[in-house]
């Protein structure tokens, strides 16, 4: 015969499941107040951007769209910067990378509004530097009156200092107020942003760090990449005073013949392939062109082993 129930045990089971539903009723409904791009502890699972190499663009956890390859306008004079530009609109490039430091945002916004490409197919990033960090809504004022272009596509930090987290909290501020769309970082690697991730709200959209064949970062790319950021490398060509010892390597070399192309293009070709974003300086309109030029071939498993023997662990910028 089977075990008889009390009464009031019985009672008191289904008041405790009653309270037990209620709970995962609340917990439910507040999970879904939470902006997908919030770095809230909900243990949501992130993925790694996917590169869309028919389109050149990635779409960013920020769920904005951002073309891979572009240029980089690091010192470029104001005219000098203007023709840039122009020359990377002519050429079908719509990636655009300056920062308050380089001193050429307004450049950059009047050949943008001088163009006949629609704004909302142009991707302009731009920086706050640290001297910025102390009033970043200021900086952040300053940055959209120089372009004059109506809002910014990303914004990041250029690189760690102190003031950085409120900065950041400013970042996020402006991008509620609809002046930025998605914000990010620059010259954070692994310890940089296990420290700074937990203080911050919005998850980066990119981290923006120094990436060439000589100095790939083969650990800190992955970790970022897993984070759902997407990675943005800065000196493709090894920077100021490398370019020409890389160019020349034998394996980049030797690669670039068999593919009937440049060195710089194997370079741009094997960071696209890793999932990193390119954006090469120059004021030569033709090498815009041919650093646009990097989706009609592909680099094997044996090419990409062979640049990936190149690590030298050299880095060359000082951050």
């Amino acid at each position: 015969m089977g075990r008889r129930e009390h009464p009031m045990m019985s009672k008191w089971i289904s008041i405790l499941i009653s309270g037990l539903f209620l709970i995962g009723c609340l917990a439910g409904c507040s999970g879904n107040t939470a902006s997908p791009s919030e770095n809230e502890s909900s243990g949501e699972e992130t993925s790694v951007p996917v590169f869309d190499l028919e389109s050149g663009t990635v779409i960013l956890n920020s769920g904005y769209e951002m073309p891979i390859a572009g240029l980089g306008t690091y010192a470029l004079s104001d005219e000098e910067c203007y023709n840039s530009v122009t020359a990377l609109l002519e050429a079908g490039g719509r990636l655009i990378d300056t920062a308050s430091y380089y001193g050429n945002e307004e450049a950059v916004g009047r050949a943008i509004r001088d163009s006949d490409v629609p704004r909302d197919e142009v991707f302009v990033t731009t920086k706050l530097y640290p001297t910025e960090f102390d009033e970043p809504e200021a900086a952040i004022e300053g940055c959209l009156d120089r372009l004059n272009i109506g809002y910014i596509d990303l914004m990041l930090l250029h690189h760690p200092g102190s003031g950085d987290v409120e900065a950041y909290h400013a970042m996020e501020q402006a991008v509620a107020d609809g002046e930025i769309r998605s914000i990010g970082l620059s010259n954070w690697y692994i310890e940089e942003l296990e420290e700074f991730l937990p203080q911050v709200n919005i998850t980066p959209a990119v981290v923006q760090n120094e990436i060439h064949p000589y100095y790939q970062e083969q650990e800190v790319v992955p970790y970022i990449q897993e984070l759902g950021i997407v990675v943005n490398g800065y000196s493709p060509f090894g920077g100021r005073g490398h370019t020409s010892e890389l160019f020349a390597d034998e394996v980049i070399s030797a690669i670039a013949k068999d593919h009937g192309v440049t060195s710089a293009q194997v370079v741009l070709r094997w960071n696209l392939q890793r999932g990193v974003v390119v954006n090469p300086g120059s004021s030569n309109p033709d090498h815009i062109r041919e650093n646009l030029d990097i989706f009609g071939f592909e680099l094997t498993d044996e090419e990409m082993a062979q640049i990936a023997e190149l690590e030298r662990g050299e880095k060359h910028e000082w951050y």
